[in-house]
C-alpha cells in the first residue's frame, strides 16, 4: 500500500489536535500494514505552488508548443513542482488529508495542494455531453479534521473536501473530531473518542 499523508497545519501533534489525528492514523495503520510506504507531507515546511500569473502563462506557452526549456525560471519551477505533487497523488493507494477547520474553511496551504491534483484530462475529464466525470478510481481518500464548534461534518471544509474527492473518483471517510472549544471541559474526551474512531477507520483500510 502507498500512502500519502498531507498535512496541513503549521503546528506539529504536541499543539494541534488535527496533527494529532494524523499521528494516531498512521501508528494505527503502520501496525495493520507494516509493508505500507509512507509519503509524509508537510504543507508549511514545503512550497505549494499557487495558480499565478507565471503558471497560467507557462501553460499557455506550452499550449502554443513552445518547449519547456525556453519558459522562464519560475514557470519552469513552479509547472514542474506542481506536476510533481500530481504524480505524487496518482501513486498513492491511500490518501490522508489532516487539516483544521480555519474561519469555516480549510487552510489555503490544502486549497492550494488540492489545485495541483484537481487538473482537467489528468484527473477528471468532460464527456463529449459536457459532463464532468472523475478519473481517479480506486483510490481511498481519509479526511482527519478538529474543529472548536459542532458542525456535524456539514461544515463548508468537510463538504469541500467530500464534494472534491468524490467528483474525481475517490473514496472518501471522515473523522472529525468536533466542539473542543464549544465544550472545553470535555476536550479531551471529544479527542479521545475521535482517536478511537481513526484507529477503528485505519484497522478496516
Amino acid at each position: 500500500m502507498r500512502v500519502l499523508v498531507i498535512r496541513a497545519h503549521p503546528l506539529d501533534s504536541s499543539k494541534s489536535r488535527s496533527m494529532a489525528m494524523a499521528d494516531v492514523f498512521l501508528e494505527e495503520l503502520r501496525s495493520s500494514h507494516p509493508d505500507a510506504s509512507v509519503d509524509d507531507v508537510r504543507l508549511y515546511e514545503t512550497a505549494v505552488p499557487e495558480i499565478d500569473l507565471d503558471m497560467m502563462t507557462g501553460w499557455e506557452r506550452l499550449a502554443d508548443g513552445e518547449h519547456f526549456s525556453h519558459l522562464t525560471g519560475p514557470q519552469q519551477n513552479k509547472l514542474a513542482l506542481f506536476d510533481q505533487y500530481t504524480k505524487q497523488f496518482q501513486a498513492a493507494d491511500l490518501v490522508v488529508i489532516a487539516n483544521p477547520l480555519w474561519n469555516l474553511s480549510v487552510p489555503t496551504r490544502l486549497k492550494a495542494w488540492i489545485d495541483t491534483i484537481c487538473r482537467a484530462g489528468v484527473t477528471f475529464r468532460y464527456t463529449e455531453e459536457g459532463a464532468a466525470e472523475g478519473l481517479v478510481k480506486g483510490k481511498t481518500v481519509v479526511h482527519l479534521q478538529a474543529s472548536g464548534g459542532h458542525f456535524d461534518q456539514q461544515d463548508p471544509a468537510c463538504l469541500y473536501i467530500r464534494g472534491m474527492f468524490s467528483f474525481l473518483g475517490c473514496e472518501v471517510h471522515t473523522v472529525a473530531a468536533e466542539g473542543m472549544d464549544h465544550e472545553p471541559d470535555r476536550a479531551e474526551q471529544i479527542l479521545e473518542e475521535a482517536h478511537d474512531r481513526v484507529r477503528e477507520l485505519a484497522r478496516g483500510l
